[in-house]
Order: structure tokens, then sequence, then C-alpha cells
């Protein structure tokens, strides 16, 4: 019999026959069930059979689809967990739906978390891995928080409604997990441009963002193709100037610049990657700090930057840092500019 899992807020338990209605409710709620593989409108005798069916598992079966119940500690029920074990109990798939009111609250990674742990400890999977349209980049930010790596995306693979669409696949393993779980997360006593070289650049471009923000942030190899075939700027290429950053003497990101020239009057902050190991330490701001003080070093007096909208873009991060845009647009970004005189 399934024992309930705990986290700091939430307790993930087996479902009970009270759990139907909000069951019922949250899988036709519209927004909920929009990219989601279910039938909808869902019906209410459904969620009597899937609850049921659950209960009399008791507990998560190799090739048998089973949920649990995520809950608040006070009880109120706030979503629900989804497992398929498979290969003997070898690998996982797992999937998480949450009501619709407790989106953006955290409480899905925690959730994953634990039952990824789970999964792990007590259940001794190899391999664990979550699908996803690829419109849903909230969901796919849930897998990245937990550790997941991006792993590929199959093609007219999944079908709603009778409709085809890819699916992303994201998956793990259990020193995926250590890994993500060991990571530093207390920001560095130092950070320090390092010049890219032939004995550093593979290590360079080693370095990733999670798979969702690569729309915002291009790979380092990107950066790197366009540093050797600059484009042309109001009639002449840009002058590329690159280094890696380290944190504490670790690689941990890469920022590129395309200097002042007789053609091109401002720095312009080209590209700034932060590895997906490294971010939320505060890595990102101290690296404008310290570019503030090259530009002053180079005559300039502002730097200016530009972003794609749209949800994960990193327009928050610079304009928290005092970045305001100049009302241009070019090549669909938006500009902004940092004045420090």
């Amino acid at each position: 019999m399934f024992t309930p899992l705990h986290t700091d807020r939430l307790i993930i338990r087996l479902p009970v026959p009270d759990d139907v209605d909000a069951l019922h409710a949250r899988r036709n709620h519209p927004e909920v069930a929009e990219l989601q593989d279910w039938e909808y409108p869902y019906p209410f005798e459904k969620a009597q059979r899937l609850v049921q069916s659950v209960i009399e598992a008791g507990e998560p079966k190799n090739e048998e689809w089973w949920m649990a119940i995520v809950s608040l500690k006070n009880g109120q029920t706030v979503g629900d967990l989804a497992l398929h074990l498979t290969w003997e109990g070898r690998t996982a798939e797992v999937g998480y739906t949450l009501d619709r009111e407790h989106w953006g609250k955290g409480y899905a990674v925690e959730a994953v978390a634990r039952l990824v742990d789970y999964l792990f400890d007590d259940l001794g999977v190899t391999r664990v891995f979550g699908m996803l349209d690829p419109e849903n980049l909230a969901s796919a930010r849930v897998l990245e928080q937990t550790g997941f790596l991006y792993e590929g995306r199959t093609k007219l693979s999944y079908w709603k409604e009778g409709v085809p669409s890819d699916d992303l696949i994201y998956g793990m393993l259990r020193s995926d997990r250590d890994r993500w779980v060991g990571r530093n997360t207390d920001p560095p006593a130092d950070v320090d441009f390092v010049e890219v070289t032939v004995d550093n650049f593979e290590d360079v471009a080693g370095l990733h963002t999670h798979e969702s923000q690569k729309w915002f942030v291009a790979p380092t190899l990107w950066s790197f193709s366009e540093a050797l075939f600059p484009e042309v700027v109001d009639g002449a290429p840009v002058v590329p100037w690159m280094r890696a950053l380290e944190a504490d003497g670790e690689l941990a990101g890469f920022v590129m610049v395309a200097l002042v020239t007789e053609h091109h009057p401002e720095p312009f902050l080209w590209r700034l990657l932060i590895d997906r190991l490294h971010q939320r330490r505060g890595i990102g701001a101290r690296a404008i700090e310290m570019l503030v003080e090259q530009c002053r070093e180079w005559g300039a007096g502002s730097l200016i930057t530009s972003w794609e909208e749209g949800t994960g873009s990193p327009r928050p991060f610079y304009e928290g840092l005092g970045f305001i845009p100049t009302g241009r647009i070019v090549d669909d970004e938006t500009q902004a500019r940092l004045r420090f005189g």
C-alpha cells in the first residue's frame, strides 16, 4: 500500500472517493485541459472510475497508469500526479495537473521533485521521463526546475481530438537528479571574466540554458558562429568581444558584446547566458555590473541590449537592473538602454 509522501507544504497521497468532485472539476477547466490528452468535457463517470481503480490498485503497478492526489497540509486539494511504470518498473513516465487557482506557486515543482525522489529511492527506477506539448512552456519549466534534461522532439507523434502535434521528451537518470540537487545555489564570492581560448572553448560551448529558454538566449555555439560571421548593422559588420564567466573558479556563463566602432556608437550586449546549473545565484546581475565597468574603460556611458517578448522573456531581469526600452524594435526584439555616465 502506498504510504503518503510529504514535502514542506504538500502531502502526496492515494485518492479517496471524496476526491472525485475536485478531479472532475479540474479536468473540466478549459485552461487546465487545453494542452492535455484527456477527453473534454470530461465525464463525471470517468472521474469516478479513475479514482476507484487507483484506490483498488493501492500502489503503483507495472504497465498501469496510477494517480496520486496533491494537497496542502491543511487538506486542501491542489492537483494530482500521474505515473506509468514500464519495463518491470525500471522506467517511469510522470505527469502533473494543478487546479488553475494554484498555478504559479511552485507546487508542481515541489510535488514532482518528491515523486521523482520516491521513484529513485523507494522503487529503484532507472529512468524517469515526461512528455508534453511544445506549447506548454509552464510544464517544461516544471521538469527543468526538477532536474530533467531535454532529450528531443518527436514529430507529429501525439494526437488530441484527432489533430496531430509534436511531443517534447524530457528525461532524467539518478545521476542527473543528484547533480541537480547537489548544484551550488549560493551567491558566488567571486565572478570573473575569462578569455575564451583554444584550451577552454569546448567547455564554454558546453554551457547550456534550459531548453525552454533557448528562444530567448541562443546556445554558445551559435554565438561562436555569429562572432565568426558577424552581421552587418547600419552598414558595417559588428565587432564581437566575448568572455566566459567564472563563478568561484567554475565556468558558469558566457557574455558577448558588440564593440563601439565608427558605425556603432554604443556597445551592445549581444549575448548573456548563464548555465542551467548556475541560474538564480545572482551571476547575471554581477556580470552586468562588470560589463558596466568594462564599458567605462572603453569610454562608453551606456549599454544597449534587446530581448524577445513572451512568457519567460528576460525583460524583467534587464528592467530590474535599470535598462529602459528605447521604443525601437529590431528584428522583432525590443531594444533597451542602460545609462551609467
